[in-house]
């Protein structure tokens, strides 16, 4: 019997993608700050501590430590709870918050636990557990950038991540190794043993330009990954808003500055 709260969805669009949540009477949905869109009259928000989740239900000291580790992962010490208080059913909306993708994953199917990175969580059912996950290894915590604190969804229940770009997911077997930029990464089951491998020889570290590290992930479990990380995008933007043009691996970028107007 599932402890979480059984939910029904629907995701619409295609490059900017919203997830439409379906409640019976007194089911509840919870979500990061900023992705409410929309929702039908008898639907009641309400901001809670932590993620509502039982694992917080251990007294006040309890529920203060929880929700404090959201901080590590850049997240809120609230969430929103959204209720259906009324009768027959009641839809709310949750938007992307950049292009790509709504991932849904049901906790129940999954071994109740996925590993996300920690911008990724959009929303859940209520009784989902959204806490922090560290990276035990040492090459990981010096090296591993946007990998080392990630977040870790743990329940039975539905629920939602966003990526940015197209999704690919891989099944891989016992002993398979997917060697993975980090930010590429968007989500793992917890069967995976993730690491930071060193890209060695001197000319991939000094003229590579893709960094010097890797994740390695190694089977059985599933892994979904992203063409386009949010941190990629955001510096392609800050190189061209800042005026200085980058342009990687071409000798003729002063030239191509000039041909599409930008001679400075």
């Amino acid at each position: 019997m599932k402890t979480n709260h059984e939910i029904d969805y629907f995701i619409q669009g295609e490059e900017m993608q919203l997830v439409e949540i379906e409640l019976d009477p007194q089911e509840t949905v919870i979500a990061e700050a900023g992705a409410f869109m929309y929702m039908d009259n008898g639907i009641q928000m309400e901001t809670i501590f932590g993620d509502g989740s039982t694992q917080q239900n251990s007294g006040f000291f309890g529920k203060i430590l929880g929700a404090g580790k959201r901080l590590l992962t850049g997240e809120s010490l609230f969430m929103t709870a959204y209720t259906h208080m009324g009768i027959g059913k009641a839809r709310v909306a949750f938007a992307s918050p950049y292009p790509g993708k709504i991932i849904p994953l049901d906790l129940s199917e999954l071994g109740g636990k996925i590993i996300c990175q920690k911008d990724s969580f959009l929303c859940a059912a209520k009784g989902v557990s959204v806490g922090i996950e560290f990276q035990r290894k040492l090459g990981t915590g010096l090296f591993g950038g946007e990998g080392f604190i990630m977040q870790k969804l743990e329940g039975d229940g539905l629920a939602f991540c966003h990526a940015g770009g197209h999704i690919v997911k891989r099944t891989l077997r016992a002993g398979d190794i997917l060697r993975v930029d980090t930010g590429c990464i968007v989500a793992y089951t917890q069967s995976i043993d993730y690491d930071i491998q060193f890209i060695g020889g001197i000319k991939n570290t000094l003229f590579g330009g893709e960094g010097m590290f890797f994740a390695t992930l190694k089977g059985p479990g599933e892994v979904w990954l992203q063409t386009l990380p949010i941190s990629r995008l955001a510096s392609r933007i800050l190189a061209y808003g800042s005026g200085a043009r980058k342009e990687e691996g071409s000798i003729l970028g002063g030239l191509g500055n000039l041909l599409d107007g930008d001679g400075r």
